[in-house]
């Protein structure tokens, strides 16, 4: 039998298929294995190049199989799909994983450390809490709006009436139902006691880090951006020129083509929507303080603005942030304003 060298991996809760290739990219064998089998496999075999979709466990999975000398990659599932030859089932995605993986010119995803998923986790916590408070703060007003009682917009509006609504008497609030939206304001100030917790630990993490503190000194990243972004790339060497990670963000344009003739559209919006708008709310408060500024790139900010607008110039802005972020970390290097 060849020897394998390359394997696609459809990853699942319990069952496991395989497609091993020989160094010609033909099939040696297929299999199928429970979760407690797939480490002593990979433990008897000859370190392989292994390939996976990015999914749920697929950090673990990498990590374990780089431990015992196997180059483990991930790719997103939109890069194997061309590779699919006929009707799907996990054989075949095992096998297109597999051819795939092979390809030279392949985009992978970087592959996370487990302080690098820590991190993630918190971030993921957070953005869920937040989404509650949103959630709630909706409700309320909402419900509020069928008795005639309108708060004007913003969470401190909020706070700031729902006290005095609770305390009127001459509202149309009945007993029952006034006790029923104290409830919903006592479940919104919890879930902003909880989300002040998690800022504190983001904080903790971003004194203690002292990359996170290089990029955090770029203009527009405060230590949410700089903690997630460091849980992304690490090093950012995964990436090899900071346009490629600006990219991968989703932060480039779109663009279709044909006849020798290629016309840009708007942002792709690839990649992890969470980072991409951190770093276009960071933008935003750059651009606030650029006409206070004459540095270049303040002087950049304020021409392009009025030339393409405020929000594609914040949208440029996050680009540049993120090309300077990749910069700063793959060079190991201190940001240094022009």
């Amino acid at each position: 039998m060849e020897e394998i060298k390359t394997i696609g991996v459809d990853l699942a809760k319990e069952i496991f298929h395989l497609h091993c290739a020989d160094k010609e990219g033909r099939k040696v064998k297929t299999l199928k294995l429970k979760r407690k089998d797939m480490l002593p496999f990979f433990i008897n075999l000859k370190p392989c190049f292994i390939g996976m979709e990015s999914c749920g466990g697929s950090n673990y999975w990498a990590r374990k199989l780089k431990a015992q000398g196997h180059n483990a990659k991930i790719m997103q599932a939109k890069f194997v799909k061309p590779f699919v030859k006929s009707n799907k089932d996990d054989h075949i995605d095992a096998e297109a994983i597999c051819e795939a993986v092979a390809r030279p010119n392949m985009r992978f995803a970087p592959s996370k450390e487990i302080w690098q998923q820590d991190i993630q986790t918190i971030h993921r916590i957070r953005e869920r809490l937040i989404g509650n408070k949103v959630a709630l703060s909706n409700s309320m007003r909402g419900l509020l709006m069928e008795y005639g009682i309108t708060i004007p917009k913003g969470h401190k509006n909020l706070k700031s009436n729902m006290p005095l609504i609770l305390e009127d008497a001459e509202n149309e609030l009945t007993d029952m139902i006034r006790k029923e939206f104290s409830n919903l304001y006592e479940e919104f100030k919890e879930v902003e006691k909880k989300i002040a917790y998690y800022d504190k630990e983001i904080d903790k993490i971003y004194s203690m880090n002292e990359k996170c503190q290089k990029i955090g000194a770029i203009p527009g990243v405060g230590p949410i951006t700089a903690t997630i972004v460091m849980a992304q790339i690490g090093n950012g060497r995964d990436f090899k020129n900071g346009r490629q990670y600006a990219a991968y963000l989703g932060l480039v344009p779109r663009h279709t083509g044909t006849g020798g003739k290629t016309i840009n559209l708007g942002i792709s919006k690839r990649g992890d929507k969470y980072i991409r708008a951190m770093m276009i709310h960071g933008s935003r408060s750059v651009m606030k303080a650029a006409y206070s500024k004459s540095d270049q790139l303040s002087t950049w900010a304020k021409k392009t603005k009025e030339r393409r607008g405020f929000n594609r110039t914040c949208v440029a802005l996050a680009n540049k942030k993120a090309r300077v972020i990749w910069a700063v970390l793959a060079r190991d290097t201190e940001y240094r304003a022009n």
